[in-house]
């Protein structure tokens, strides 16, 4: 999910969204899983607006599955 994200907006990212992303990827993998996903919701010492972003863009329908694996 998080490479996709990264790969569907990297083109326009700013300075500051770069290092945004690179904060959240200092957060366990676990936890980014369950955060993206819905599974537990973003606990408030770790909730910025790049995660909400990605929150966002990840709970769509059909986000992380490969092109052609739709049926």
């Amino acid at each position: 999910m998080i490479g996709g994200f990264v790969q569907r907006n990297i083109h326009g990212f700013t300075e500051d969204e770069l290092d945004a992303i690179e904060a959240v990827l200092e957060h366990w993998d676990v936890d980014l899983a369950d955060w993206l996903s819905g599974r537990r919701p973003i606990p408030p010492d770790s909730d910025t607006p790049m995660l909400r972003r990605m929150v966002a863009e990840c709970g769509r329908t059909g986000t992380g599955v490969p092109p052609g694996a739709e049926r």
